[in-house]
């Protein structure tokens, strides 16, 4: 059985693109060359030869003549600079019309409606703001009147973050189905988040592994359910799922940590991952071939957006150090493909999202696979490309 593995590597972009004024980004936003630059190097011997000191001056990663991977740039063609806009052209889709951003917050007739269909009362916040500040901020505030705390950012987001011990888990959730049924249409908004924290050693603490996102459902098909479509199966794991929505899914498992994400995959590779606790849709069975598509968020959620470039850079190194395992269990029938949805360079003012280009490795020990600088790709879409080439659909 031929199968396909994407590693997102969330965050991990790699120098500006060229329109990156038109996203209020500077031309100096480099996300992996920074990280690498301000931790004074970093040690990343696999994709050193795999080729990703050859995409630009990763300070510590020398350039390869002989790689054992292919090895080059892609450039976002879509509107935007988030995770679903970068997922989704990963897979073939790619976006005209940006989704809505609201840099002053949330308009009263959105909030109106939230605060009317929720029943919650009120909210507070409704403006951007970093996650983690803004529940330390309100956080007092929200225990007394049991409000949600609502914010955005530079991003296509409404984030509702709660203390689960005030308002429990499933009711946020509950808020973000209703906040994801009302921004849509004039209010098309990317990505409705739920960030639930409680209180560990009396400050707020953020609890990854419940995280939800909810996402537009992507208005077009894409490669994941042309695979399912051709009797395939897509295993999803981090948060492919909220991403995609489902769409193309066959099975999904959620994630606390990139450990975490790492080792679900290596169980995939290995073919020793439980499918039947996380089967969410039909798939042939045995299927022809297979996708494992695998979300690493810690780089962007942890350390790109709170400006921890320390932590990001140990990140990094935490994948690579992992991906021996992950390449150890592959065959001949495997390619493995190494990426990112965007970059969050966390060494330049703000804590957004910036608008970057990024790397690209392809692996595989199939014996006609042969090494070799692909030059920079005009589209993340070469992804789902490759994919269809690999498994000729």
């Amino acid at each position: 059985m031929k199968r396909a593995i994407i590693i997102v590597i969330d965050s991990m972009g790699c120098g500006a693109m060229p329109d990156c004024a038109e996203y209020n980004d500077i031309p100096e936003c480099n996300t992996l060359c920074n990280v690498a630059k301000a931790n004074g190097g970093l040690n990343l011997p696999t994709m050193q030869k795999m080729g990703i000191g050859n995409l630009g001056n990763v300070t510590g990663v020398a350039p390869q003549k002989d790689t054992i991977a292919q090895y080059g740039i892609m450039r976002e063609i879509s509107k935007g600079k988030d995770t679903t806009t970068g997922h989704w052209e990963i897979a073939g889709l790619v976006l005209d019309v940006p989704f809505r951003v609201y840099p002053e917050g949330f308009p009263s007739d959105v909030i109106d409606k939230f605060i009317e269909k929720t029943g919650c009362g009120g909210v507070l916040g409704n403006y951007p703001a970093s996650g983690t500040k803004i529940i330390e901020d309100l956080n007092e505030e929200h225990h007394k009147t049991k409000f949600p705390i609502v914010y955005t950012s530079a991003d296509s987001v409404f984030q509702i973050a709660v203390d689960v011990d005030v308002i429990p888990l499933e009711e946020l959730y509950r808020m973000c189905h209703i906040a994801r049924e009302i921004l849509v249409g004039e209010h098309n908004v990317s990505r409705v988040i739920a960030r639930p924290y409680r209180i560990i050693d009396g400050k707020p603490t953020r609890i990854s592994k419940d995280r939800r996102d909810y996402s537009v459902e992507p208005p077009k098909p894409t490669v994941l359910n042309e695979i399912l479509n051709s009797k395939g199966r897509v295993v999803g794991i981090g948060k492919i799922e909220d991403i995609y929505v489902k769409s193309g899914i066959s099975h999904a498992v959620h994630t606390g940590s990139n450990r975490e994400g790492l080792e679900l995959t290596l169980k995939a590779v290995e073919s020793t991952l439980n499918l039947d606790e996380i089967k969410i849709a039909d798939s042939a069975d045995p299927p022809k071939y297979e996708l494992i598509f695998t979300n690493l968020v810690d780089t962007d959620m942890l350390y790109g957006h709170r400006n921890n470039w320390k932590g990001y850079g140990q990140a990094i190194e935490e994948i690579d150090a992992f991906l021996p395992k992950i390449i150890d269990k592959m065959t001949e029938e495997d390619l493995l493909f190494i990426t990112a949805d965007h970059g969050c360079d966390p060494t330049v003012p703000g804590t957004d999202h910036t608008r970057e280009q990024v790397p690209l490795l392809i692996y595989s020990k199939a014996p006609d696979f042969k090494p070799l600088n692909l030059g920079t790709k005009e589209t993340f879409s070469y992804v789902a490309d490759r994919i269809r080439e690999w498994f000729n659909l």
